[in-house]
């Protein structure tokens, strides 16, 4: 753990979960996100502190239609870490499609404003 509480981004790369996470994103890349998300799900239960883990299987299981497990995977990383900016677009892309459309802007606004030049964020999504 570092001072301010939060585990190191990085974890051993001869690790089982890293290999997961590893294949998992490829698969993801590859446009399997069924396969991804079962791959991510595992190195999840052997690393569940990692938010670089939760963010792959949340966008896993957005690609798959899980908008739910999305957004609390996501809210979880955003706990975590407040001023990733991805995990804040990628909520709000999962709140919008939940019908919570005022939370959904709340999480732009932020995405927004961590990183104005992104345009992705400028679309919404």
């Amino acid at each position: 753990m570092t001072a301010s509480g939060r585990r190191p981004p990085a974890f051993e790369p001869e690790s089982e979960a890293y290999s997961l996470y590893q294949k998992g994103l490829r698969l993801l890349r590859e446009r399997h996100p069924g396969a991804a998300a079962l791959l991510l799900a595992r190195a999840l239960r052997l690393e569940p502190g990692r938010n670089s883990i939760r963010e792959a299987l949340a966008r896993a299981e957005y690609a798959l239609g899980r908008h739910e497990e999305a957004a609390r995977l996501l809210a979880e990383v955003v706990r975590d870490v407040p001023d990733n900016d991805y995990a804040h677009f990628a909520l709000s892309r999962c709140l919008r499609r939940l019908g919570r459309d005022d939370e959904a802007r709340a999480h732009l606004r932020l995405a927004r404003a961590l990183r104005p030049g992104e345009p992705r964020y400028r679309e919404g999504g």
